[in-house]
């Protein structure tokens, strides 16, 4: 299907099980390549996120293709390359584990380049013999034609055949760097590779680890590749353009003024070329993140990048962007012993640790986080039950328990047992750590800051809970009291999320996604919502936000769904409620009002006000690398309007004079003509 993009499909280059490979031409009639991964496909859980992680790991790796534009979030993702990277999108699909079949390439001329178009593709006659052996691998995309690419009938063809269907998550085949679904730029010079991209495929996944209470690991696709049917329109092996006849050739004197008056012309136009371009004769080079307008390459790590998930400068984009900063990842570790409720007697000797982890929002300056009181602070049923799953899978480890009776060990004792501290009457021990931007499991030292859980509600109040981090400045999001939120309402839903398959070494980020409104919950005095889709596991805690970015509410999980997904989320009158029982204001900070003026002036265009704006965010809270990353993203796109707009002052002044020529000329011709004419009589 043609992606939601500034692209014109030319023809297909190849297909997979999950996605296809088009040629395109971008509105400068530029040539480009672009993954795209079936809309099928991406709906099914952990797609998505490999597609972007995949795309960003072999853009930052070695000699990889760097990416000209993407989109992560539309129904069906996509990716762009130019031309000059060659098969990137068979690296991507292959790099994703699965088999790629590109269509069969056509011959190419040898000699001169492509006449100008004239007219539409002429249809092509017949069915093409079917090509012996294996298919090689496309190159690239058709070779540029002079002119301006003319429209092509019809739409690109479909690779043949449904998606195969897809059981589960993929396994990562990439080591992802720490800034998944980002659209990087060309490389840096000076700057680190990251990590390599590996060549074979993960085929299983390990068992759950202890203290991981999310669903397991999916596996990978796998099965044959799509087909890829034996003719498509826009890859016949004959010209699809054919150029028109040379036009006859006229002379005489009118021919010579046409000619006079084209000279004046062309040569003020050349003018107008050499005066607004540094390098005359060179084409335009793609175009790039950097000069795109988004923030390019950099060693900062925001965890959130909203010009890669959402259209550049777009509403949804500066939504993202007020919301993202304040984002926090939580996580809980809990260390005690378990014993059985009636004795006290214990059911392990050896003290057993297991973590919670979830999302959660700054909501005061000050370090005041909302979250979800669940995860925080659960209760003992679930406590005891988060326990007895990291003793099974210890016993496992130990090989006295077999993976498959995990669950029936658990169930068994989850009545009968209790966890405590090292003293029978003891509460365990309980760690709280947050971390903002790029955040990793199980860290207890800088970056995470350690914090303590203030007041929580439980859940037939609204389960939000209130902690305190020990780090002030942070930067906060504002709660939209007044929101009215009703069925079909369209909003912005944001927290953490991983594809990584190792529980302790997971590295976590800030996703986001568009999502509707299914309908309200009025069995219950908070009135909760639920919407159509979530973002994972780790997404409790999180937020919903409204068009200009504050926060409408906070997603939970919905018990009512058999998947527990989390999908329900708390009006926001529940967070004002809790703030407000301890106490607590939601504010903004000097640093917070700096950073939405500068996203303010950065939409508007306004770069130099933007730039000194986000100066003065980063300056006064250190940890919103967001500020960071858009005042970079402002001095790139102020650096490149400075270069085209240094001689504009000369273009009409080149313009009239050019025309004020080509005048003159035609009217000395005719007064010549006129005399001649006289002469005659």
């Amino acid at each position: 299907m043609q992606p939601e993009g500034p692209y014109r499909f030319t023809h297909l280059l190849g297909g997979s099980p999950v996605g296809k490979a088009w040629a395109a031409i971008d509105e400068q009639g530029r040539f480009v390549s672009v993954a795209v991964l079936d809309a099928t496909v991406a709906a099914a859980p952990g797609w998505r996120e490999a597609f972007a992680e995949v795309a960003n790991a072999l853009a930052q790796s070695p000699d990889g293709p760097p990416i000209t534009y993407a989109d992560f979030s539309a129904a069906a993702p996509w990716v762009a390359y130019a031309a000059e990277a060659g098969p990137a999108p068979e690296k991507l699909f292959r790099a994703l584990g699965v088999e790629y079949q590109p269509v069969p390439a056509a011959p190419r001329p040898v000699s001169a380049p492509p006449q100008p178009v004239s007219g539409v593709p002429q249809p092509v006659s017949g069915v093409p013999q079917p090509v012996s052996g294996v298919p090689q691998p496309v190159s690239g995309v058709p070779q540029p034609v002079s002119g301006v690419p003319q429209p092509v009938s019809g739409v690109p063809q479909p690779v043949s055949g449904v998606p195969q269907p897809v059981s589960g998550a993929p396994q990562p085949v990439v080591d992802m760097p720490h800034a998944p679904w980002a659209v990087q730029s060309a490389a840096i010079p000076n700057q680190p590779p990251a990590h390599p991209v590996s060549a074979t495929p993960v085929s299983s996944a390990p068992a759950s680890p202890a203290g991981h209470d999310g669903a397991s690991t999916p596996a990978t696709v796998s099965g044959p590749p799509a087909d890829v049917p034996p003719f498509d329109p826009y890859a016949a092996p004959v010209r699809r353009i054919k150029p028109s006849a040379p036009p006859k050739r006229r002379t005489g004197l009118w021919a010579g003024v046409a000619a006079l008056a084209l000279v004046a012309v062309v040569g003020g136009g050349a003018g107008i070329y050499a005066l607004s371009s540094d390098e005359p004769g060179e084409p335009d080079p793609p175009p790039t993140a950097t000069s795109s307008g988004f923030p390019a390459a950099t060693p900062l790590a925001p965890g959130l990048k909203p010009w890669a998930q959402a259209a550049l400068r777009s509403p949804e984009e500066h939504a993202l962007a007020v919301a993202g900063p304040s984002m926090v990842f939580v996580e809980v570790m809990f260390t005690g012993y378990v014993r059985n409720k009636a004795g006290g007697a214990l059911l392990d000797k050896a003290p057993v640790t297991f973590s919670r982890r979830c999302s959660g929002v700054v909501v005061q300056h000050e370090g005041y986080v909302l979250s979800n009181s669940q995860c925080v602070q659960p209760t003992p049923d679930v406590l005891v039950g988060g326990a007895l799953n990291a003793v099974a899978n210890r016993l496992v480890a130990e090989g006295s328990l077999q993976a498959k009776d995990i669950s029936t060990y658990t169930r068994s004792r989850l009545s009968t047992s209790v966890l405590t501290g090292a003293n029978a009457g003891d509460q365990p021990e309980t760690r709280l750590y947050g971390q903002l931007n790029i955040a990793k499991g199980e860290v207890t030292d800088s970056p995470a800051i350690a914090g303590t859980v203030v007041r929580a509600l439980p859940i037939e109040a609204g389960n939000v809970a209130l902690i305190k981090l020990e780090q002030k400045n942070l930067p906060t999001s504002e709660l939209n009291t007044s929101a009215s939120v009703s069925p079909e309402t369209s909003l912005l839903v944001l927290g953490y999320g991983t594809t990584d398959t190792s529980f302790r070494a997971a590295t976590y980020t800030v996703v986001s996604k568009t999502v509707t409104v299914t309908g309200i919950d009025s069995s219950t005095p908070l009135n909760p919502y639920r919407i159509n889709e979530d973002l994972g596991l780790y997404s409790r805690g999180g937020i919903a936000i409204d068009p200009s970015g504050r926060v409408v509410g906070m997603l939970d999980n919905d018990v009512l769904r058999p998947d527990k997904a989390n999908r329900l989320v708390v009006p926001v009158s529940a967070m004002t409620a809790l703030l407000q029982a301890a106490g607590v204001t939601n504010a903004l900070g000097k640093a917070d009002n700096q950073y939405r003026s500068g996203l303010d002036a950065y939409f508007a265009g306004d770069e130099s006000t933007a730039i000194a704006r986000f100066d003065e965010a980063a300056r006064n809270s250190p940890t919103n690398l967001l500020a960071q990353s858009y005042r970079q993203a402002a001095v790139d796109s102020r650096g490149s309007d400075d270069d085209s707009g240094g001689s504009s002052w000369a273009v009409p002044v080149i313009a009239a004079a050019g025309g004020a020529l080509a005048v003159a000329i035609v009217v000395a011709v005719a007064m010549l003509l006129a005399r001649r004419r006289n002469s005659r009589f």
